[in-house]
């Protein structure tokens, strides 16, 4: 394993350990009422607001409520596997919100390039939003190609997740382009690298299926 992906499984195994305490705790003082979907659909919801902030050249706002409403991201699968609800559905409406995110986001983004007279920066944010799509697609598909090779869901969902462009790698690089004054050039690394990601699972993935027939 890579110096690099040792620091990003870190920062994530920490990141998980917070949300796992506070997913414990809004499950006890919910006494077990609160839905790990809800939290997900609130988590949609909060980024239409970001996507407008973004676009209205609120950057910092943007960043704070990005940082804050990423989070949700871990705590609706913490709270759902203390409440045994982690399921492929599950998996699903994460998934799908995600995706819906980012088209809120980026779209913000093209905006904001457009109105402060940077029409080229609306290109990189399209061709962001796509690259990401792609990361996403391409490992959907390998899930559904492997789909009934006897793993369970949670181990078809990990399998095909390497890759430095993931979703929480992707809006850690946006919030840092909001903080900085630097969206841009953080919109251009996104696409690029998300390019050279979707490839590298593409090829993992062919690889994979290959060797299942041999």
């Amino acid at each position: 394993m890579s110096e690099r992906s040792t620091v990003l499984d870190q920062i994530r195994l920490a990141v998980r350990k917070i949300m796992h305490m506070l997913a414990r705790g809004l499950n006890t003082v919910s006494g077990g009422r609160l839905s790990p979907n809800s939290i997900t659909i609130t988590g949609l919801l909060a980024h239409i607001p970001i996507a407008f902030l973004i676009a209205s050249s609120h950057p910092l706002w943007a960043a704070l409520l990005l940082v804050i409403f990423g989070l949700f991201d871990t705590l609706d699968g913490e709270l759902a596997r203390q409440q045994h609800r982690d399921n492929a559905a599950g998996m699903l409406l994460d998934a799908s919100t995600d995706r819906m995110k980012e088209v809120m986001l980026y779209a913000g983004a093209a905006y904001y390039f457009v109105a402060t007279g940077h029409p080229y920066g609306s290109v990189w944010a399209v061709i962001a939003l796509g690259a990401s799509l792609c990361v996403s697609y391409v490992k959907a598909k390998g899930e559904t190609a492997i789909a009934k090779s006897g793993l369970s869901a949670s181990e078809v969902n990990q399998l095909f997740a390497d890759g430095l462009m993931r979703f929480e790698v992707r809006m850690a690089l946006l919030v840092l382009g909001l903080l900085t004054g630097w969206l841009l050039a953080a919109v251009v690394v996104i696409a690029i690298l998300s390019i050279v990601t979707a490839l590298q699972r593409l090829f993992l993935i062919t690889n994979r299926l290959a060797n299942d027939k041999s």
